[in-house]
């Protein structure tokens, strides 16, 4: 399969020989600065991309005009979702999107959903979410801390928004963002009480999960329509 990656950051580089090891061949790689290299996507039969939240729209809508699949690792763009979907949808497009690739964080994503419809029933137990990247991760909170909330705000009545500051209000979920070196990533969602605390946590040792799963998900992309999600790969 030829894989055309679009960005070539610390992402782009771990998912290289990943996908070379898979015996796919990566036909071009896009500059995020100049665009350059998208005149190799006429040998694409799929796009991996991983660059910034501000360019992933425009990334993104490239690849649907040129009919590329694309799976988009990019998060920070979530507000502009209902726009990419309409245009996914007018042009006929192939668009997979996830917070996170990594398969453990999606079993995570799974356990932290069923703990917090347990936790419903419990509101003398405050929740919160940790999550630590590195310095050079430009959104805040992580795309995969607000999948968590999200979940959390579906299933605890007594939460309605999450937020990224300290807060007392207990209708908010209070997300905490750090930005350390070297931190590939942690998220933490911690219920306190007075008597004791419930936690979970996930912890990525190295990129080579999320590029993985990026490359299982490319691998899988093509044939498929429309906007897609980890619920459509994993069949949850």
């Amino acid at each position: 399969m030829n894989i055309l990656l679009v960005g070539f950051g610390k992402m782009g580089k771990a998912i290289e020989p990943i996908a070379i090891s898979h015996g796919h061949h990566i036909t071009g790689k896009v500059d995020l600065q100049t665009g350059e290299n998208f005149s190799a996507s006429t040998k694409a039969d799929v796009a991996i991309e991983f660059t910034q939240p501000e360019s992933a729209v425009d990334n993104i809508k490239r690849c649907i005009d040129l009919h590329i699949p694309v799976v988009v690792g990019t998060t920070g763009w979530y507000h502009r979702l209902e726009e990419v979907t309409d245009y996914c949808k007018k042009n006929d497009g192939t668009v997979f999107y996830a917070s996170n690739y990594s398969m453990g964080v999606n079993v995570f994503f799974k356990v932290n959903d069923y703990l917090s419809r347990l936790m419903d029933r419990y509101p003398e137990y405050e929740v919160t979410i940790d999550e630590t990247h590195h310095t050079q991760k430009k959104d805040a909170p992580s795309g995969t801390a607000i999948t968590l909330a999200q979940s959390l705000i579906k299933n605890l009545e007594r939460k309605k928004e999450w937020v990224n500051y300290a807060t007392t209000d207990p209708g908010e979920i209070m997300i905490n963002s750090f930005r350390v070196d070297p931190a590939p990533g942690t998220h933490v969602v911690t219920y306190h009480s007075a008597i004791d605390d419930i936690e979970i946590k996930h912890h990525a040792y190295s990129r080579e999960g999320f590029a993985k799963g990026a490359v299982l998900v490319a691998e899988w992309l093509p044939g498929h329509k429309g906007m897609l999600s980890m619920d459509d790969f994993l069949r949850f």
